[in-house]
Formats: C-alpha cells, sequence, structure tokens
C-alpha cells in the first residue's frame, strides 16, 4: 500500500523546532502522529501530559505528502539532526518507513527516531527503523511492576515482550543504537544489577541516563513537543521531582563500569 496521500485541510504542522537537545545538538522534530497524542504507555512523566488516545494498533496519522510539504519549505542551517517524535510513539505511523525514506531523501541530513521499544517484536516495525541512522529505545523499567507504575502500557504489552523485541532489533540493525532509561528516584542496589544484567543481553551502541527537566502540562499543548515549556509558561503543568546531577553521573558510572557500554547524562544546565 501507498501511504502517501493528499494534504489534509489542517493547521497542524508536522516539522517542529529546532529543539535543542541534550543528546544530539540541534534538532529538527517530525511528528508522524498529529493533533491527538496517542501511544502505548501512558508515561507519568510525559512531558505531553496524559495520553489522549492510548493503542497498539498502527495506523496513518500524518500523510507523507504532508511531511515532505512541511520539510520542502525549511530552512536547513544550523539544524544538526532530524528526530522522529513529537506527539506521541512514533513506530504506530504505518507509514514510518515512507517517512524515514522521505527525510533522507530531502533533508540529507542524519536521522533519529526515538521509541518507547513496545512494537519491535512487528517484523515491520523493524524493517522501518532500520531506514534510521540512530534508534534510540526507551527502557525504564526493570519489573513488571515498574513498567504498570512508570509506564502504564495497554493491556497486551508486557516487560518480557519489550526486552525481546529489543534483542530481536539489536540483531537485524546495523546502525547506532542506544537505550534511554528515565531515573525518577535512586535506585537501589538489586535494581541497579538487575539494569545491567539487561543491558548486557542488548548488546548497545550507548546508554542515556536521564531525569525529567521540564514541567509536565496537564493539558495537552503542542508546544510539549520540543524544548518551549518552562516553569514561567501560561499552561497548567506539574513540576516532576527530580533526582540530582550527582546521583544520576554516579550511577551512569556504576554502570559504565560493569557494562564497559558508554554511558550518558544530560549537562546541569540542559534543557
Amino acid at each position: 500500500m501507498n501511504a502517501i496521500q493528499s494534504l489534509p485541510n489542517s493547521q497542524f504542522s508536522s516539522v517542529y523546532g529546532p529543539v535543542k537537545s541534550w543528546r544530539f545538538g540541534r534538532s529538527l522534530g517530525i511528528d508522524p502522529i498529529g493533533m491527538v497524542s496517542t501511544c502505548s504507555f501512558n508515561c507519568v512523566y510525559c512531558q505531553l501530559g496524559n495520553i489522549q488516545k492510548q493503542i497498539s494498533q498502527r495506523q496513518i496519522f500524518v500523510p507523507t505528502a504532508q511531511i515532505i510539504h512541511e520539510l520542502q519549505a525549511i530552512a536547513w542551517e544550523n539544524i544538526d539532526v532530524v528526530t522522529l517524535s513529537g506527539s506521541g510513539e512514533p513506530t504506530l505511523a504505518l507509514n514510518l518507513a515512507e517517512i524515514l525514506a522521505a527525510v533522507k531523501k530531502v533533508t540529507k541530513l542524519p536521522t533519529i527516531v526515538l521509541t518507547n521499544s513496545t512494537l519491535l517484536g512487528d517484523r515491520t516495525v523493524r524493517s522501518a527503523l532500520k531506514l534510521a541512522d540512530i534508534v534510540v529505545v526507551k527502557l525504564d523499567a526493570i519489573s513488571a511492576n515498574q513498567l504498570q507504575r512508570i509506564n502504564q502500557p495497554v493491556a497486551e504489552i508486557d516487560l518480557a515482550d519489550i526486552l525481546a523485541g529489543i534483542e530481536q532489533f539489536r540483531q537485524e540493525y546495523q546502525g547506532f543504537l542506544a537505550i534511554q532509561t528515565m531515573i525518577l528516584s535512586p535506585w537501589k542496589s538489586d535494581m541497579v544489577r538487575d539494569y545491567i544484567q539487561m543491558l548486557e543481553r542488548l548488546k548497545l551502541d550507548e546508554i542515556q541516563l536521564n531525569t525529567p527537566s521540564r514541567p509536565r502540562v496537564l493539558v495537552r499543548q503542542l508546544d510539549a513537543r520540543g524544548n518551549n515549556i518552562t516553569e514561567s509558561s501560561s499552561y497548567v503543568c506539574q513540576n516532576l521531582r527530580c533526582v540530582s546531577a550527582d546521583v544520576l553521573s554516579a550511577l551512569a558510572r556504576q554502570i559504565h563500569t560493569a557494562t564497559k557500554i558508554p554511558v550518558r547524562c544530560p549537562p546541569k544546565t540542559s534543557l
């Protein structure tokens, strides 16, 4: 099926930013999900706020033609990468492969996909993600209880399937594979041990430890796709408790010592 369709009559823009990213520099965002935030998770820290539509079934949300049209109007000076993320889980977009191919053709820039890992068991999702230069998978939970508490997935998703999907993708993917883990509170020693054991299975190129650094909007705002929400914003927000940079750095050192995998954390001044 060809997912390219005519442009919708909508004010929604699928291209946003550039966003200042502590991981990737100046990143132009591509949102393949659209006006309604849609994801297979409803993470307690999500900067989008409560997810409006929680599903695991793939569909076309934003026509590829709209994304191409908007990309062609962009000036590419001072943009380092193009990142697919936006208003939810990008692998839910059935036209993901088309979008990645179009972005590469139009921009000639490195492409990144940020995914929550829940659909990696799907062969067509893995095939689409192979077109990206960098894929960052999420792994916040090291137990089923933690998955439910932090990520609040749709009913059919469990931790074992997520880990199996990441492993399968790693076997097939020749690009740069990183994992991002959100640290909401200091970890006990048994949690660190279990996390390290999981990482050893996944054969990653990089580990990214993060902590919530922006307020969480309580009502859906498109601005939340980027880094425009601050404590001074007029939106109703929830300020999340963060672990200190020192705690995060100490955990990073411990994980790197055990795994020998590069570990990155945001600088204290990052957004």
